[in-house]
């Protein structure tokens, strides 16, 4: 974990020594390259493999999933379709623990939601002029989850309880399937939980360009939502345009703003949470105080030295470990705001007076009994999160992600009659003869 004065820095310097590759530059290790050259037959980029990948898909459906899931994940499979049998044996193998845990996520998340549910709504003007705006669900949309080695449940809540929310009426999830063809039963329950409307048991880019294509046993869908290694946003990044996507979702982040009152126990607990995910991930703590950031860094040192994951975190707070000492906490959310942060906990003796100031990031979190994972499982809130300074333009996961605008116009021949000139002019100008004499028409 680096700890850098930020007086020898201007804001734009702190934030490019946080700036990371994007995640169609970040170089394949030679285990994913040799794998790719055993699929293919050739030295192949991770782009280029995708594209094979989605033609191939598109070519020759179930056919082409099957193989490329034997070629790819090693996985034989004797079905793709999760069946009744595999949903009623995953309720037996899960815990009551588990169940009501879900449940009670369950109801935490559904009852944020639906608090975003955008209204249709119409409007009268002069000369009976009616205006105004549709909101309706999606018909057809598909979740990825991402499995195999892991075990996501509760990806599965954030993405298909804001689509039902909605309104969407089917909802099919795709999940990469361990080596022996299974799925956790974990997060099948919480499939049938959020009542999603299929589960099929193929993971990486190929399911990705089922989702979006269809095959005789995926459906095609409008739009794809969650988060996967780099082969998955790659492939919905190449098939975006026919399909919507959510974002183009990279490694996890969390920054951290907090002052001398801060309790650095419980920051460097937040700071591996985040770094236990994987090597890419980032975690940063921004602080005027320069005692409490010798603090923290001798709380990482402890605490890593129990973590199972220590491993990991260790390489990514090597790579991605940042303390900021600041001149101010002025200058702590101008380098938040620069940096636009996935998570942002602020942990300062009144976390309140510094939201008016935050712009950019995916989720706030405020005091020190908010951290992250709270926003991960139970607290309601969507956890599918812009990344990579995309919060500066990205939205968080939620109901309107799954939902379109329509705009509703309806004139009378008199409110007509009073633009029409204004209507011709401005069609007559654009060299649109066509466009102006549909007004001149109904003027005669």
């Amino acid at each position: 974990m680096k700890i850098i004065n930020t007086a020898e820095y201007s804001v734009a310097e702190v934030t490019a020594l946080l700036k990371k590759p994007f995640f169609d530059e970040v170089p394949l290790g030679e285990g994913a390259r040799s794998k790719l050259r055993d699929v293919f037959g050739e030295e192949l980029s991770a782009a280029e493999a995708v594209t094979r990948i989605i033609d191939d898909v598109r070519l020759r459906g179930d056919t082409a999933l099957i193989e490329l899931t034997a070629s790819i994940d090693g996985v034989a499979l004797t079905g793709i379709k999760v069946s009744d049998q595999e949903f009623a044996s995953a309720y037996e193998a899960v815990s009551c623990e588990y169940l009501a845990a879900i449940r009670q996520a369950k109801c935490n998340i559904r009852r944020f939601h639906e608090e975003q549910k955008p209204k249709s709504w119409l409007t009268y003007r002069e000369k009976g002029v009616i205006l105004g705006q549709n909101c309706t669900p999606l018909e057809r949309v598909g979740i990825y989850v991402p499995g195999g080695t892991a075990t996501y449940p509760s990806s599965v809540l954030m993405n298909a309880i804001p689509a039902q929310v909605a309104g969407v009426k089917e909802i099919y999830m795709v999940v990469p399937p361990a080596k022996n063809g299974s799925v956790s039963p974990e997060v099948l329950v919480a499939a049938k939980e959020a009542e999603v409307t299929a589960v099929f048991k193929i993971g990486g880019a190929q399911a990705v360009a089922a989702l979006a294509f269809g095959t005789s046993t995926i459906p095609k869908v409008d739009k794809i939502t969650g988060p996967g290694n780099l082969f998955v946003t790659l492939a919905k990044k190449q098939v975006y345009g026919y399909v919507d996507i959510d974002m183009l979702a990279g490694p996890s982040e969390v920054l951290i703003i907090a002052d001398e009152n801060a309790n650095a126990r419980y920051i460097a607990a937040d700071l591996l949470s985040q770094a236990e995910h994987d090597l890419l991930a980032s975690a940063v703590l921004v602080t005027p105080s320069a005692k409490l950031a010798k603090a923290v860094t001798e709380e990482l040192s402890k605490q890593l030295a129990s973590l199972p994951r220590s491993e990991i975190a260790v390489g990514a707070l090597d790579q991605y470990g940042y303390i900021f000492v600041t001149r101010d906490l002025v200058e702590a959310v101008a380098l938040a705001n620069d940096y636009a942060p996935e998570h942002l906990e602020v942990m300062v003796k009144n976390p309140f007076a510094l939201l008016g100031e935050i712009k950019n990031a995916g989720a706030i979190f405020l005091g020190e009994y908010s951290p992250e994972p709270l926003g991960d499982y139970i607290a309601g809130p969507n956890h599918v999160l812009p990344t990579g300074g995309t919060a500066r333009f990205y939205s968080v996961l939620n109901v309107e992600t799954f939902m379109k605008k329509t705009s509703i116009i309806s004139y009378t021949k008199a409110a007509l009659q009073e633009v029409s000139d204004t209507v011709i002019t401005l069609a007559v100008t654009e060299g649109l003869e066509a466009h102006a004499n549909a007004v001149r028409v109904r003027k005669e």
